[in-house]
């Protein structure tokens, strides 16, 4: 079975595609990735090359699936950044074609649009797209805490608060809600997972990241639904999700602290037994 993985691509670097694919494959997932943006590198270096492949190339690469026959096979499907809000058109008709040939097929939502301290660095159509089309088609959703505070409405300052934002998220459509990121504490960085039934935290230390690595969100996306969809069990995947995640920034962190004026990449491929088998162990604690 397969993960139908539709989000941007850059050559070198992590970020979308390329933060997400080779983790799935490491966790024995067959990935069929389209690529709504084809960049030579992350926009954190501040200047690339590339293009936004557009809507068009989307849609047709998924009628090729088609006509191949094999999107009976597919588990889920996987969004992340879109480029612009033609590319989500073509994410509902991807996810609607699936659905059709494989009815239990998952859709899971990474509603990409910006990050605490940078704010929004998509199109201004984006977030209305999100909020209004992709959320209540998905089953799962994996938001940042500014995503879901642009979502919701609900400035997050507690676990209480997160908790009020996680179920007007449920009352949009996903059935699961994996907030990415939670800071309750300078020196401490959370996770929140929901299945409606139950609410789970994981908090691990924070790591001296700065204002965080690019492609961390799309890789954490990608380990949780592979995770998953194991056993439809939301307290494991969230461990051995935050597990894996933790061990590569860790690991990431340590091969680039004593280089200087170099932006920090994951190390995905150095660190990639820590996805089958990570260096560090974290519990759960139910918050409902």
């Amino acid at each position: 079975m397969a993960v139908l993985s539709i989000q941007s691509h850059v050559v070198f670097g992590y970020a979308g595609n390329s933060a997400a694919v080779f983790p799935l494959q490491r966790l024995g997932r067959e990935v069929w990735a389209v690529n709504t943006v084809e960049f030579s590198n992350h926009t954190g270096y501040g200047a690339w090359r590339g293009k936004v492949l557009g809507a068009e190339l989307a849609a047709d690469l998924v009628t090729g699936l088609e006509e191949r026959g094999v999107l009976n096979r597919c588990d889920a499907v996987l969004s992340g950044y879109l480029g612009d809000a033609a590319v989500g058109k073509a994410v509902i008709d991807a996810v609607k074609k699936a659905r059709n040939y494989s009815p239990k097929a998952l859709y899971c939502c990474d509603p990409v649009m910006g990050d605490a301290g940078r704010g929004f660095y998509v199109k201004p159509d984006i977030p209305d797209m999100f909020k209004n089309e992709l959320v209540p088609l998905a089953d799962i959703i994996c938001p940042n805490q500014f995503e879901i505070e642009v979502l919701t409405g609900i400035n997050i300052t507690s676990a209480g608060d997160a908790v009020k934002a996680i179920n007007i998220i449920h009352d949009m459509g996903p059935s699961v809600v994996l907030l990415t990121s939670f800071r309750e504490k300078d020196n401490e960085l959370s996770m929140i997972a929901s299945d409606k039934n139950n609410i789970y935290k994981i908090t691990t230390p924070r790591l001296p990241l700065g204002d965080g690595v690019a492609g961390t969100g799309d890789m954490t996306t990608a380990v949780f639904l592979s995770r998953y969809l194991e056993n439809k069990n939301i307290k494991e995947a969230l461990e051995l999700c935050t597990a894996s995640v933790f061990s590569i920034l860790e690991a990431s962190y340590k091969q680039a602290c004593c280089k200087e004026n170099s932006l920090l990449e994951l190390k995905i491929i150095d660190a990639q037994d820590f996805f089958v088998l990570p260096s560090h162990s974290f519990k759960t604690e139910v918050i409902k």
